[in-house]
Order: structure tokens, then C-alpha cells, then sequence
């Protein structure tokens, strides 16, 4: 899964501003509930716009103090970013991928939208592609 640390950074008039070390961007959040979601909103956005622009996307940092919070992108999000940074690995580009597996541009672009419905399947195939498997753990909840 993609996880990265946010900081959470008490505000002067309440609520937390928040950032990721690694990636950049700010945002802000009322409470604790709302700055969990809002970092999460800012993840994706900060990872999404990486990907889009082609570049790459950096590996997390360990951060520790009280002031940092993970935050993790859902599984389905976690394995199309996992499926961009093995793409870039590996020097395979949109356009061969899409070849291979038979998708159209519109479809390609589907396949790494993090907001865009893609079927566990779809995302196999891609790293079958790669000469990847996907395996899934699941563990108890923290």
C-alpha cells in the first residue's frame, strides 16, 4: 500500500495545517477527522499530479515525532501508483502498455486515474505485462 507521512502541524486558531515532507503541498484541516481527510485529498492530488506530468514518484521517507501521521491510499489507488512507478522502472510507456493489453488511449489513462473505477483483473493483466504478480495481504486493523 501507499503510505506516506503527513505533518500535522497545530494551527494558531485550531485545527492542524498540513504537508508531506516527501511530496510538497499544504492543506488544512478543523480536527484530526478533518485533517486525516483532507491530507488523504492531498495525497492523491499531489500523486495523481506526478503521474500525470510523467515524473517520478519519490520513495517515502521515515518520519517520527507526534506531529506526523501516516496516511495510506486505498487499495485500489495503492496498486495503480505501484503499476506507474513499475511502468517507470521498467521504461515501458502509456502507449506500450496500452498496445499490449489492447486499451485505447482513453482507456490507458483509465487504467492509472486514481478516481477512475478499473477492475482488479485490468490491473493483473498490466502486471503480467511487467513480469509483476500482485499479491494482497490483509492483517488486522491497527
Amino acid at each position: 500500500m501507499i503510505s506516506y507521512r503527513a505533518r500535522f502541524v497545530p494551527a494558531e486558531d485550531g485545527g492542524f495545517v498540513i504537508d508531506f515532507p516527501d511530496l510538497g503541498g499544504y492543506s488544512q484541516g478543523d480536527d484530526e477527522e478533518d485533517a486525516r481527510s483532507m491530507a488523504l485529498d492531498l495525497l492523491r492530488t499531489l500523486v495523481e499530479d506526478r503521474m500525470r506530468r510523467s515524473e517520478a514518484i519519490p520513495a517515502p521517507r521515515k518520519y517520527r515525532g507526534s506531529i506526523y501521521r501516516d496516511i495510506v491510499l486505498p487499495v485500489s489507488e495503492s496498486a495503480k501508483v505501484e503499476l506507474y512507478i513499475a511502468m517507470s522502472a521498467k521504461g515501458v510507456s502509456r502507449l506500450a502498455l496500452a498496445k499490449r493489453l489492447g486499451l485505447s488511449k482513453r482507456e490507458m489513462e483509465s487504467l492509472l486515474d486514481l478516481s477512475s473505477p478499473t477492475t482488479l483483473q485490468q490491473i493483473e493483466r498490466a502486471y503480467e505485462f511487467l513480469n509483476l504478480k500482485v499479491q494482497l495481504t490483509v492483517r488486522p486493523a491497527a
